[in-house]
């Protein structure tokens, strides 16, 4: 499919499509809260990842940021993510995801950028998960922590909108399939995963399309 420019037309289309968008989220107490930063940026220098060389010089076109956890981490080290982590006491959603971008990627921004949210994705580790819809706009420079991030990827939204995405696997975990979004030659699992074909889904093509019910691999369960 074509390409998603970095713009503003890009960005009022996915800020009208939340806002006609009916968010479902988590009521149960017992579940810790947590929230991630689902950033609209541009590709810049490109993801260095196999299978994407073709995005080895820059280019305007839309991505999404993403990280790969810092092996350091006690918790789901080296695995796909967005920025995020535990909300802290009498913080929105919107400014934990803005706390947690700049302290993991470096990029600070202000709750104007914030366009909505998508669903809460309750997770086997036992956090219901708030995506938020962040536009970042273009030339945005990320200052890794590397106490947390080993690297951050800026990965086209074409990617996610390849016609073997989602790929979905079925376990003996759960009457619902695992899935995946194919990214060059590798592929990202659920939760991560889900929030990104409900962004597309959602922010791009104004469905309503739930992912909540995605069963996650067994990795993602501690």
């Amino acid at each position: 499919m074509d390409a998603f420019q970095c713009n503003d037309d890009l960005r009022k289309l996915v800020a009208e499509n939340l806002a006609s968008f009916d968010v479902r989220g988590s009521s149960d107490p017992d579940l810790r809260r947590a929230a991630v930063a689902v950033m609209v940026t541009d590709v810049g220098l490109g993801p260095d990842l196999p299978g994407l060389e073709n995005f080895a010089e820059w280019s305007d076109e839309a991505a999404l940021m993403l990280t790969r956890r810092s092996e350091r981490l006690r918790n789901h080290p080296g695995q796909w993510a967005f920025p995020g982590g535990r909300m802290d006491p009498g913080e929105s959603v919107g400014e934990t995801a803005l706390r947690e971008m700049h302290e993991e990627v470096g990029i600070k921004l202000e709750p104007a950028n914030v366009l909505g949210c998508l669903d809460d994705f309750v997770t086997r580790s036992g956090f219901a998960i708030t995506p938020v819809v962040i536009w970042g706009g273009p030339d945005l420079a990320a200052d890794p922590n590397p106490d947390e991030v080993a690297s951050v990827h800026r990965i086209p939204l074409r990617e996610f909108c390849r016609k073997d995405a989602p790929k979905l696997r079925k376990v003996k975990t759960s009457e619902h399939p695992i899935l995946r979004m194919p990214v060059g030659k590798d592929h990202i699992a659920a939760p991560t995963a889900a929030l990104i074909y409900q962004f597309r889904e959602v922010c791009l093509s104004g469905k309503d399309t739930r992912v909540a019910h995605f069963e996650q691999p067994r990795f993602a369960w501690k």
